[in-house]
């Protein structure tokens, strides 16, 4: 750890779920689709969906409000909120304004980050960043999206992969070996691959007008077989990118959570990496795609179910639209029994 700055350290994770469960099984009485085609193909059975009272700022404040609470501070110690979303509350005010006020956090600035799926690993970085230049203490960063209302549910290619969601981590400044930090941050960007994976209207490109609304512009569209080649790539890549510039090697790694988007993209960056059986934590059977939230949602199950211990490494990859991406390397200090 370099003493010449505080290591940015994760001290605190919380979730927030909506109770709302949409089954494969539900999914078949909806579009042409079948509980073992959706398996085989992505290893999803279930997602959570959002009721009308829950938005990205309900589930990003609950999210946020566990992670303080784990991390025992207090609103107010809060220096930034970032957060990592696709689908905010309102074009502006920012989402992370909204939980800054509704938390109490007064003496907080708070943005919001966009990098679609890779959301939640750029918030990191920059969460990182300000802390090791001084700018900051204490940085809440969230992903939260609610994905169900941006899918076309007449669409059986993309509906069955997302799911609602969100999940927070405390990034705290530490002298504390025993606290852990995020040690580097690889982060990149492909924008020539935009098509591929697009809300295409609802910004200046293509306003709101009865046109969009009817051709069905407001929804997401992927290119798959694109996103599969490139997402496994460039996880992989910048997994490797990031442990070179920690000075640690493959063999060091006792955990990779990778963005929950597809079991077999999962595998198959396991493959790339040649990482042995088990090391690649998934939890997205039970949650589909959350997009930014996923991240934070596995760290969250991980620590639970006794996968992160204290020293381990751990590297985090996501793969999202832009095309955007990145990885960090963490040395993994939380125990959320303190």
């Amino acid at each position: 750890m370099n003493k010449g700055h505080p290591a940015a350290a994760i001290t605190g994770l919380g979730i927030y779920l909506p109770a709302k469960i949409l089954s494969n099984h539900d999914l078949e009485k909806m579009v042409d689709t079948s509980d073992e085609w959706i398996k085989q193909r992505t290893g999803i059975s279930q997602r959570r969906i959002a009721e009308s009272h829950e938005t990205t700022f309900t589930m990003a404040y609950e999210a946020g409000k566990n992670a303080l609470k784990m991390a025992k501070l207090r609103p107010e110690e809060i220096d930034l909120v970032i957060c990592a979303t696709l689908i905010p509350e309102h074009p502006f005010p920012s989402t992370a304004s909204l939980v800054q006020a509704a938390l109490g956090a007064t003496k907080a600035g708070a943005f919001d980050l966009e990098a679609a799926c890779a959301g939640f690993v750029y918030a990191l970085g920059v969460a990182r960043a300000f802390i090791h230049s001084g700018m900051a203490r204490v940085v809440l960063v969230i992903g939260s999206e609610t994905m169900s209302r941006v899918v076309d549910w007449e669409d059986r290619s993309t509906c069955v992969l997302f799911g609602d969601g969100a999940g927070a981590a405390i990034v705290q400044a530490s002298f504390d070996e025993k606290a852990g930090a995020i040690l580097e941050v690889a982060l990149k960007s492909d924008g020539s691959k935009a098509d591929c994976l697009i809300i295409p209207a609802g910004g200046s490109r293509y306003p709101t007008t009865e046109n969009t609304v009817r051709d069905k512009l407001h929804f997401l569209r992927m290119n798959g077989a694109e996103v599969f080649k490139a997402a496994v790539r460039a996880m992989a890549d910048t997994t490797l990118e990031a442990l070179k510039h920690s000075d640690l090697q493959l063999s060091d790694l006792n955990l990779m959570i990778a963005h929950q988007a597809n079991s077999r993209i999962i595998d198959a960056v396991q493959k790339r990496l040649e990482l042995p059986d088990g090391i690649s934590y998934q939890n997205l059977e039970r949650y589909g795609n959350t997009s930014s939230a996923s991240i934070p949602l596995a760290l969250y199950d991980a620590m639970q179910e006794g996968r992160l211990k204290q020293g381990m490494y751990l590297a985090v990859a996501g793969f999202g639209g832009g095309f955007s991406w990145g990885a960090t390397i963490i040395k993994w200090g939380l125990n959320p029994e303190n």
